[in-house]
């Protein structure tokens, strides 16, 4: 796993530790001796600490190292960091950091052997090695670096479609009784009886003509109304739907969680703001 600076993985680390800079602090050993001062931080993909790189130049040894995290006790109100059991001649035992140099597997090592134990039982392999596997030298001390998390609730706002009814559109059948108005012509005979105008005359006899029987036909007609039914469009229906914005306001209680500091004693309890990193 590639290690960075501090500053390259998290350009405003400042304001993630609440203003405190760790590039700022001191390095004594637990006898309080001074061997240097932390010129940077190196951290992993994660962004949890893994080494402090220590200048030495103003004091005595005049080169830059690499101490594991662990090892440290950092102490943001002291202004310090202190490494116990750390000698000047482990630190004279170790190999000199570069700012152009590539932290590889083989470096990192050297760096390990000469803070392990003998005993430790550790045996490296690139391949399968973490940093996990030896917390002594890259966990945080658990009585000095106390971390615990402050939780609060916050409103997540988030939309889901439901479904709140729905439109049929069907037709039916409507009987109604209509009317029309046809004209129409029927034909009669109308059989008169007149006086002859030579009523009274004598008809020649070779005139005279008897006869029985038909004598005139006239054919009558009368007309007959046809009604039948057709279809045709009255009306175009569409159907569509639109989609109609609207902001609804929701409101809940949440929590969060303060901190309480009781003290016993005539203690001093100074407080540099808040910080989340997880690795601190």
């Amino acid at each position: 796993m590639p290690l960075h600076k501090l500053e390259h993985f998290d350009p405003n680390y400042r304001e993630t530790f609440g203003g405190d800079d760790l590039r700022a602090l001191e390095l004594y050993t637990g006898g309080g001796d001074r061997v240097g001062s932390v010129a940077d931080v190196l951290v992993d993909d994660h962004g949890h600490f893994r080494y402090l790189v220590i200048d030495t130049s103003s004091d005595f040894l005049g080169k830059k190292i690499l101490l594991p995290i662990g090892l440290s006790r950092i102490d943001y109100t002291a202004r310090r960091v202190y490494v116990d059991g750390l000698s000047r001649q482990q630190i004279e035992g170790l190999v000199e950091y570069r700012e152009d140099m590539v932290v590889d597997h083989d470096y990192e090592e050297n760096v390990r052997t000469v803070f392990r134990s003998p005993n430790s039982g550790v045996t490296y392999d690139q391949n399968t090695y973490n940093y996990e596997t030896e917390p002594a030298l890259y966990g945080l001390n658990n009585q000095d670096n106390q971390t615990f998390k402050l939780y609060e609730e916050r409103l997540i706002a988030s939309k889901k479609r439901i479904k709140t009814g729905e439109v049929t559109v069907g037709k039916h059948i409507e009987t109604d009784t209509a009317s029309v108005t046809v004209p129409i012509q029927k034909e009669r005979v109308i059989i008169e009886r007149v006086v002859p105008t030579e009523a009274g005359k004598t008809v020649d006899s070779s005139e005279l003509k008897f006869q029985e029987g038909e004598v005139a036909r006239i054919e009558v007609y009368e007309e007959t109304p046809e009604i039948r039914k057709e279809a045709f469009v009255r009306e175009e229906i569409r159907v569509k739907k639109v989609v109609e914005s609207d902001t609804v306001e929701a409101e809940s209680t949440i929590r969060r969680e303060e901190l309480d500091v009781d003290t016993e004693g005539n203690l001093q309890v100074q407080e540099h703001g808040t910080t989340t990193h997880d690795a601190i």
